[in-house]
């Protein structure tokens, strides 16, 4: 029997949307609060952030494109060096620059349109880079579970295990309502896993004050710091239009066409530059919450808003955000394994469904690229920032089609 699939624009029911939005808000939780971490800055700012920058990003989609923006990894490198020799806010400053460039480049977009994208990415490379979103993914998964450890922990095991296997099992298995939130499900099993194993400390949650502010903070601007975090664009750009990719083919349609990708390659940067304006980390679209959708079938983006609302509630709330930041890594490897792997096949799914060709000769070469440089660990840097993994794989894939676009025309005018 086919599961059902519940829309972009569906309403669904209080008691389906709490569940369901509370699934989508563990999901991204584990990634999202680890790079306030690395800055040094409490998690809370991130959570009222990426629960804001979700609502801008809905709005500003006009509600067509199922998105939930969490805590951007890209800008990392260049923002730690930043913060050692210039201080927290010059990042800011440097987010918020990023940002703004972004929405200028939406509006190149919205300009020129994006009938090159088609040019650049048919299916025999959009595919391999959607399946490289999940797949460069996976020993981070493997790694925040505690698998790849020198020693691996016979806790850490027993909770992955449980985790991953309440998931997969509760995808094919579970009925009715239980069918639409077994990424709920597995985290509250394997988080009781944890629990029995002693690996729980709940002396943050019961220290935490009930009310707390999130600690806001304004930007500083320094041109170093900004021409040092402006090549995060080009990374972040890429990032942005294999996740738009990957979410149209699982909801079934062509969200860079509708809305397009001018609103949402401008909702994203705005996020970025709001976050930076009030002390956050930047935001971007989320694997794992793809990941969630592709799982259970449920693109509302009402229940990514109010995951989104839970998400800002969340970061007043004391008690709720300790609570909540107890989920040990197992758990969030657990449910990752799986999440990442369905980003994979959507990939794949790219290949099946445009029939691709591998009687030619440049799909063939332009899968088989793509794939290799993706997967290989081959790293260029360009200032600070290093490329690689799907986003260079992407770059590649792009110049290799454009090249093999120029040598058809080319040899039909030589034909003419």
């Amino acid at each position: 029997m086919a599961k059902r699939i519940i829309q972009v624009e569906e309403k669904v029911p209080f008691k389906m949307l709490l569940p369901l939005s509370v699934q989508h808000m563990f999901a991204m939780f584990g990634a999202s609060v680890l790079v306030p971490y690395l800055f040094g800055i409490n998690p809370a700012i991130a959570l009222f952030m990426n629960g804001l920058g979700t609502l801008l990003f809905i709005l500003i989609t006009k509600k067509k494109a199922p998105a939930y923006l969490g805590s951007s990894f890209a800008f990392i490198a260049p923002a730690t060096i930043i913060i050692k020799n210039m201080g927290y806010q010059y990042a800011l400053g440097g987010f918020v620059a990023v940002g703004f460039c972004g929405c200028i480049l939406a509006g190149i977009f919205y300009k020129f349109g994006t009938k090159w994208i088609d040019v650049v990415l048919p299916a025999a490379a959009m595919g391999p880079v959607v399946a490289l979103i999940g797949l460069e993914l996976s020993s981070s998964a493997a790694s925040t579970a505690g698998l790849l450890d020198k020693v691996v922990d016979p806790k850490n095991l027993i909770v992955f295990l449980v985790t991953l296997l309440v998931a997969v099992f509760g995808s094919v298995c579970f009925k009715k309502f239980w069918s639409v939130i077994p990424i709920l499900i597995a985290v509250v099993c394997g988080y009781v896993a944890a629990v029995l194993c002693g690996m729980i400390d709940f002396t943050p949650v019961l220290k935490a004050s009930f009310f707390a502010i999130p600690h806001f903070q304004f930007p500083k601007f320094n041109i170093n710091a900004i021409v040092m975090m402006l090549p995060v664009l080009l990374v972040i750009a890429s990032e942005h239009i294999g996740h738009q990719l990957v979410t149209g083919k699982i909801v079934g349609r062509d969200l860079i066409k509708d809305p397009g990708l001018h609103r949402s390659l401008f909702a994203d940067n705005f996020s970025t530059m709001i976050s930076g304006l009030i002390g956050s980390v930047p935001t971007t679209t989320y694997g794992e919450n793809i990941g969630v959708m592709a799982v259970t079938g449920v693109y509302s983006v009402q229940v990514i808003a109010g995951a989104a609302i839970l998400s800002i509630i969340c970061s007043f709330i004391g008690p709720v955000a300790a609570l909540i930041q107890t989920i040990p890594n197992p758990v969030i490897g657990g449910i990752s394994f799986l999440l990442y792997g369905m980003i994979g096949t959507s990939g794949l799914r790219v290949l099946v469904d445009h029939q691709v060709d591998y009687g030619k000769s440049t799909n063939l070469i332009l899968t088989s690229v793509i794939f290799v440089v993706g997967l290989s660990g081959i790293k260029i840097s360009i200032g600070n920032i290093s490329l690689s993994g799907m986003v260079l794989a992407c770059m590649v894939g792009m110049i290799l089609s454009l090249v093999f676009h120029l040598l058809g025309k080319c040899h039909m005018l030589n034909e003419e």
